[in-house]
């Protein structure tokens, strides 16, 4: 691949709904600049951009892919993303390295849930962006309908710059607003424009030069004395316009039967900006100076590694950005935050699973480099003298959790390297042990998310994993004050053991923990050596607390009296005094079970707000507070994890895929008697059971 300056690059980002096509199109357009002999099908497994296993076998694609291809004199780095919502972390994490986004949307169904995700993925890193009105071959396309609705949802300036010759099965070509152009066929064919579409053309041009000509003080002087805006001028101000996020342009075509394709890549150089015309990098030097980094080939070198693959056959494939300065391989760089130096062999640039051998890579580019020891996703890689740490996005927080246990004994030793590699991959994803339950958690954002992670570290690792539904980490506290006491006394010739232990337990306020006390012991009746020796023989009941075997919160324990025998008073003794009258006094406190309590915000189309608000209440869900945006309900709720541990897949099913939901811990609040009495009886059965085995 020849060499490139940075203002001959396009980082364009495709984004949209599932199905909408976005694969197909960068097929097509690897086809159109000559790349490929043949176009492959997302349904063969056959496509540059889904060269995953597991998109092959899926017919979908499940993880951001980066296809390069050049086109009058041009680099066009496309990143296609997943659409389905489960992989959004791979989609958060192509935009993060983009300059442009191209929103694709299905003729017929126009704004779905996929949309409005990746739109505000947009928003957040304020990129410029153009939407492709994709499949306007099929049965009941409507394009004026989906411009519509784009309006509808998001307002702002959108201006379709593509006009349709015809609609589904009738759909021929396109239109060229700015330039009076049909493109015929496949091959582009410029023609007349079709007679019945010349009133259409022209309205829709004056509403683009209106648009263009509003961020140009010259050109808007120029239209408002009626002078005619030549189509440079006209595409001057577009230009500007896309940069500023003023303008949305509209384009229309087929992906799948590779109409429009290529003006759309006519338009992509021509109207999308280059990585120099984008607002500096702002990144922070380790003392915590910030520095801004402008995308120049002579600047500072940074570099950000923004996605990393775990290849069987070749280890570690790192993905990056060029931020700043020019990135040459066979070098020495600095890597942060871990503040390591790391070897750089080959570098290359990335088309699908294609690594093209690359010498240097400017500023704005991207590329991949294998076998990196200390640089994971999001790390910044720049010269040791002149280091610096780029932003890291924020991925969603994971919604769908699953416990997971190893097959066999050996899969049991490889489980903790194999989480670490797999959550390197995909940001997205976390693992935690929980200490409540005992169980490893595996968190994503969907069943089928959780369901790759753990198809790919059988296939990638040979790690073997049983999954689960989580147990609920509850609680277990108190009501109110008790005293009791306990003496073990043990006698079986010899030295014996005695002890003898007076407590009293109180709750404390939410959040407080554990607190051990003795200052109410007095006259000598336990010598201070053997606190320590009770207080462990207490702490060894707070992990599995007497109630259900769940941990004890917010208590605390009192010591005021006891008594000693001067031979057979020992450490153990006191211990198992200590634990046993925890036991006593604790059960004597009213204990209760605590479980937690989550902060859901719900957000799905007006039409399904009475089908949530009715299964929140079957949930024992308490709603705080509502509203609506733009067509869209927000539900604020605070629902016991207990039910909502599969609330994922269920809310997907209420409102046919289009509601999201976030959640996070609220506080934990005391579970009902008739639930707790069930919780409490299963608990026992296990417990039981686990002795018998």
């Amino acid at each position: 691949m020849a060499n490139f300056t940075t203002e001959q690059l396009r980082n364009i980002v495709l984004i949209g709904h599932g199905s909408s096509g976005k694969t197909t199109l960068a097929e097509a357009m690897l086809f159109d600049t000559g790349v490929l002999s043949r176009r492959g099908r997302v349904e063969d497994g056959t496509t540059a951009a889904d060269w995953d296993d597991e998109a092959i076998r899926r017919k979908q694609s499940v993880a951001a892919s980066v296809v390069a291809c050049e086109y009058k004199g041009v680099k066009l780095n496309i990143l296609d993303t997943p659409g389905f919502l489960d992989f959004a972390g791979e989609a958060k994490g192509a935009v993060s390295v983009a300059d442009a986004g191209l929103v694709l949307l299905d003729s017929v169904s126009g704004v779905e849930v996929g949309t409005e995700l990746g739109w505000g993925y947009l928003d957040e890193r304020q990129l410029p962006r153009a939407v492709f009105v994709n499949k306007m071959d099929r049965e009941n396309a409507q394009f004026e309908r989906v411009v519509g609705l784009l309006r509808e949802a998001f307002g702002g300036t959108i201006v379709p710059v593509f006009l349709p010759i015809g609609e589904g099965s009738e759909f021929k070509g396109v239109v060229d607003v700015i330039a009076r152009k049909a493109y015929m066929g496949e091959a582009a064919t410029v023609a007349e424009i079709p007679a019945g579409m010349s009133g259409a053309v022209e309205e829709a041009r004056t509403k683009l030069v209106e648009a263009a000509a509003e961020g140009d003080d010259e050109l808007i002087m120029k239209y408002l004395d009626g002078e005619e805006l030549s189509s440079e001028e006209i595409t001057r101000g577009l230009r500007a316009g896309i940069a500023n996020n003023a303008i949305v342009p509209v384009f229309c075509g087929s992906a799948v039967s590779n109409l429009a394709v290529r003006p759309l890549l006519d338009a992509m150089v021509a109207y999308l900006p280059s990585p120099a015309q984008r607002p500096p990098a702002t990144a922070k030097r380790p003392n915590g100076d910030e520095v801004e980094l402008f995308a120049a080939a002579t600047g500072p070198l940074a570099v950000v590694v923004w996605k990393t693959v775990a290849d069987p056959y070749v280890g570690k494939v790192s993905y990056f950005r060029v931020v700043s300065g020019t990135f040459h391989g066979d070098a020495r760089l600095w890597s942060m935050p871990g503040a390591n130096e790391e070897r750089i062999a080959q570098v290359f640039y990335p088309r699908g699973k294609e690594q093209l051998a690359a010498t240097a890579l400017v500023a704005g580019d991207i590329g991949g480099v294998t076998k990196l020891a200390n640089t994971g996703t999001n790390d910044t890689l720049s010269e040791k003298t002149s280091s610096f740490e780029l932003p890291r996005p924020v991925y969603p927080e994971p919604l769908y959790s699953v416990a997971i246990s190893p097959k066999t004994k050996a899969d049991s030793a490889k489980m903790g390297p194999a989480l670490n590699r797999v959550t390197e991959e995909d940001p997205s994803l976390s693992w935690r042990q929980e200490q409540g339950t005992n169980e490893t958690i595996l968190s994503g954002m969907g069943e089928q998310h959780i369901e790759l992670a753990v198809r790919r570290m059988e296939t990638k690792f040979g790690v073997g994993l049983l999954t689960a539904v989580p147990k609920v980490p509850y609680r277990e506290s108190i009501t109110k004050s008790a005293s009791d006491y306990h003496r073990h006394k043990k006698q079986t010739g010899g030295a014996g053991q005695f002890g003898e232990v007076h407590m009293e337990i109180k709750p404390l306020p939410t959040g407080t923990g554990f607190q051990f006390d003795t200052t109410r012991v007095f006259g000598g009746a336990i010598q201070n050596s053997f606190f320590p020796s009770i207080e462990k023989g207490i702490r060894s009941r707070l992990a599995e607390g007497p109630l259900a075997g769940y941990p004890v919160v917010d208590v605390r324990c009192e010591v005021y009296d006891g008594k000693m025998h001067p031979v057979d008073s020992k450490d153990i003794a006191f211990q198992i005094a200590g634990r046993e009258v925890f036991k006593k006094t604790f059960l004597a406190a009213g204990p209760v079970l605590l479980e937690p309590i989550m902060d859901v915000h719900i957000t799905v189309p007006e039409e399904y707000m009475g089908d949530i608000m009715g299964d929140l209440n079957t949930r024992r869900g308490r709603v705080q507070g509502m509203e609506q945006i733009k067509g869209k309900g927000i539900i604020t709720a605070q629902v016991p994890l207990a039910e909502m541990q599969r609330y994922a897949i269920e809310l997907r099913s209420i409102t046919q895929g289009r509601g999201f939901y976030t959640m996070k811990l609220s506080h934990y609040d005391p579970v009902p008697s008739h639930i707790a009495e069930g919780i409490i009886a299963q608990s026992k059965k296990d417990r039981v059971e686990a002795e018998d085995e």
